[in-house]
């Protein structure tokens, strides 16, 4: 069995790029997705490199995806050294109103799949003393969300998760880094509504490979947490001051559909 680096939603947005940079450690590459247009163009790059590539089509959507997962490095004869948790995606508008469907899909990708493959592959990396799980949350994880609530929920539960693993696997050769980024110029926050308020009007916008880059060196440097940018750093440390009743009002004002 052979080490890979297993990434998944790395067809498009941060997870591509952090698939790109990860690529430069030469390592086997498992790349998971449900577009397979998008798998096969990083696959067919990677392989112009000269690097060892798989791909798997694979909703995450799914209860078992994980099992899938699993299966599919078992049948490549692979292992997962490092686990690239970054699939995920928003629902927005109030929670009542907002397709019901959609927002325990969205439960199901951002944190149940996370947590699934988190828990199949970590007790590996423990005993064999290496790896690591690099979690893709948001500065959205510090703060409650009125109009994207279970998407902001959502990334609270990836940051504090991740902050116990790490807090867990300390002096045991594993690291669990979770990556906070704002806005990153991706197709996610062209698909959502968000695009249209106040806040995303007001927020700084980064490039995913900004933010891979960034998340990657936290992540092999043994950080539990990586927040890209001066202004994402002084947002996350002011929601920490503001009490929540201000807090909700200020992000319901800013976050309100236009």
């Amino acid at each position: 069995m052979n080490p890979a680096i297993v990434v998944t939603g790395a067809a498009s947005g941060i997870g591509r790029e952090l698939s790109r940079v990860a690529a430069r450690e030469r390592t086997a590459m498992v790349l998971i997705d449900r577009s397979q247009q998008g798998l096969d163009e990083l696959a067919a790059e990677f392989a112009s490199l000269g690097l060892e590539t798989r791909v798997a089509l694979i909703d995450l959507v799914d209860c078992d995806a994980g099992q899938l997962t699993e299966t599919a490095l078992s049948q490549l004869g692979l292992y997962c050294d490092v686990l690239v948790n970054c699939a995920g995606f928003g629902v927005f508008g109030p929670a009542a109103e907002a397709d019901r469907e959609q927002q325990l899909g969205l439960l199901d990708v951002n944190a149940r799949a996370l947590t699934d493959l988190t828990l199949r592959f970590l007790p590996g990396m423990i005993a064999r003393r290496q790896g690591g799980i690099l979690n893709v949350g948001s500065i959205t994880g510090f703060m409650p969300g009125p109009n994207m609530a279970a998407y902001h929920a959502s990334k609270a539960y990836v940051r504090s998760f991740t902050a116990a693993l790490a807090a867990e696997v300390a002096a045991t050769g594993v690291t669990v880094t979770c990556l906070s980024p704002g806005i990153v110029l991706t197709a996610f926050f062209q698909h959502v509504a968000f695009n249209r308020t106040r806040l995303a009007k007001l927020l700084p916008r980064a490039t995913a490979r900004d933010t891979a880059e960034a998340g990657w060196r936290a992540f092999r440097a043994g950080k539990r947490l990586a927040i890209p940018g001066l202004v994402n750093k002084i947002i996350v440390w002011g929601c920490s001051l503001v009490p929540d009743a201000l807090l909700l009002r200020l992000i319901s004002a800013l976050q309100r559909p236009r």
